[in-house]
């Protein structure tokens, strides 16, 4: 498989097929005890020369906003139409645009500490929890104790989002292929056994032994949604003459579950640092044409698409709106048979590639206690992480609040908190080091770096105010969010219990 069509977790991995998530190379730290006496003088250095990536693999902007695109507009997008049910069309719009730019922001501020960190310690490459636990090692003297705590809640959060993508997804695939066979057989079964068979399959999957092996599946996956969401799409415009009916604002209730499914929707925070990494250009994934950057440009497209998408889904079916806007569509026609079926395969193929980053974190942690038989232990693993996916989708057969639970639990921590923590202890009594790049021709440059004169939280300490504000709209969202997820997931196991 070309690596220009990589898809997007495909970017945490090097093309030998392993995982490589979390560590700080070996040079790395060398480089960084090294530069320990000379952290708040300067010096002479480039990071992004340092990278031992060779040039020909590195991606160009294009390809990183592809795979920004890529891994931004996923399987979220079906659940926008009902995030948009709970909060209203004006302040569905407003709230996805609040949320669009929080989230992006906090994306930018991860990277742009990594790049200070770099410059700071002379570090060529470092991964989201390299970043946190580098910030707090090097951070103020009273804050150093939680450095291994920051790395291990990163960790944490990584393999509880994806490990909770891995169910809602055995449920979107349940739930789509009961619709089409119980369509043609007449006959209703609880949407439990149709998750549960997926077990078998789902296994093979979880086996896989590289993802080399997975990359016919993932271009499978990736025709199959792009073709599934322009159906939807067309279906969706077919009929908005419901359009002055259709509220502009709902009840405060539902704004904490619109808050989650769209922070689900739309975060991706996970891969932001393996595609900055991977650039020819990395200082461009923050600021090209000294506007914006990748990042920004990327993101915009994607609020576009997914306020779009949200809004006509409501329009068109109002309150009946289902936690995936591919259910709404009449089972009764082919086409619309047809969606369900390639929206069931390409989240089925995409469970394989979300299944490695959880393999690759949970045996990272337990292969020590397998180490006299290291192949039994990693087939226990990924059977165990294969069938607790499937249990927990049986407990739980509803995609809406599931998937409301895991934006605010965990999207939220990975997405909005950390990053503004971080960057709050990185600058709490260092300036900026980051030198500013004329032309792309100074990438490839050593330059001298320095201490920026100033505080390194802006003027008037702004930088904390603002991350003081971002904490609390995060926390408010977790706090809200889960617990009304909660309270759905128990209303509607109970409602289908009795």
């Amino acid at each position: 498989m070309d690596e220009n069509h990589a898809t997007e977790l495909q970017t945490f991995l090097p093309q030998d097929g392993k995982i490589t998530i979390v560590p700080t190379s070996g040079e790395a730290k060398a480089s960084e005890r090294k530069s320990l006496a000379n952290d708040d003088l300067g010096g002479r250095f480039n990071p992004f020369t340092s990278r031992q990536t060779p040039i020909k693999s590195r991606t160009t902007d294009t390809e990183t906003l592809i795979h920004i695109l890529k891994a931004s507009v996923g399987t979220g997008i079906l659940g926008m139409p009902y995030a948009f049910m709970n909060a209203g069309l004006s302040v569905g719009i407003f709230g996805t645009v609040l949320i669009a730019l929080i989230c992006t922001h906090c994306a930018y501020v991860l990277v742009k500490c990594a790049h200070e960190l770099y410059y700071r310690h002379q570090i060529p490459m470092l991964t989201f929890a390299g970043i946190g636990e580098t910030a707090f090692t090097r951070g103020p003297e009273s804050m150093r104790k939680y450095a291994r705590l920051c790395k291990l809640t990163v960790m944490t959060m990584l393999f509880l989002t994806y490990f909770g993508t891995l169910c809602v997804y055995s449920v979107i695939v349940g739930n789509s292929i009961q619709q089409v066979i119980e369509h043609y057989t007449e006959s209703a079964m609880d949407p439990r056994i149709y998750i549960a068979a997926l077990l078998v399959p789902l296994m093979f999957l979880g086996f896989t032994p590289n993802l080399k092996m997975l990359a016919p599946v993932s271009l499978v996956a990736n025709l199959c949604m792009v073709v599934g969401l322009g159906i939807t799409a067309y279906y969706l415009l077919q009929d908005q003459s419901a359009l002055e009916y259709t509220p502009l604002i709902a009840p405060l209730s539902g704004l904490p579950q619109f808050f989650s499914i769209t922070v689900f929707a739309m975060e991706a925070i996970g891969v932001m640092m393996p595609l900055e990494n991977s650039m020819k250009n990395p200082p461009h994934f923050l600021r090209i044409w000294n506007i914006c950057g990748v990042l920004n440009i990327g993101m915009t497209f994607v609020t576009i698409v997914y306020a779009a998408i949200g809004f006509i889904g409501y329009v068109r079916y109002g309150e009946l709106t289902q936690g995936a806007i591919t259910l709404n569509l009449p089972t009764e026609e082919g086409l619309a048979q047809t969606v369900k079926i390639m929206v069931a395969v390409a989240v089925f193929c995409t469970y394989g590639l979300q299944f490695f980053v959880c393999l690759e974190i949970a045996w990272g942690s337990l292969k020590e206690k397998f180490a006299d038989r290291p192949l039994m232990g990693e087939c226990i693993v990924r059977a165990s992480l294969v069938v607790a996916s499937i249990i927990i989708a049986v407990a739980v057969p509803t995609i809406g609040p599931f998937m409301g639970l895991i934006g605010a639990l965990c999207f939220s921590v990975l997405g909005i908190v950390l990053p503004a923590i971080i960057e709050t202890v990185m600058y709490w009594d260092k300036p900026s080091f980051i030198p500013y790049y004329e032309n792309a021709d100074e990438f490839s440059l050593p330059l001298d770096f320095k201490p920026k004169d100033g505080h390194g939280l802006g003027y008037g300490k702004w930088v904390l105010y603002k991350n003081i504000f971002i904490l609390i709209f995060g926390f408010c969202g977790i706090c809200t969010g889960s617990y009304t997820s909660v309270l759905n997931i128990i209303e509607e196991y109970t409602t289908k219990e009795s």
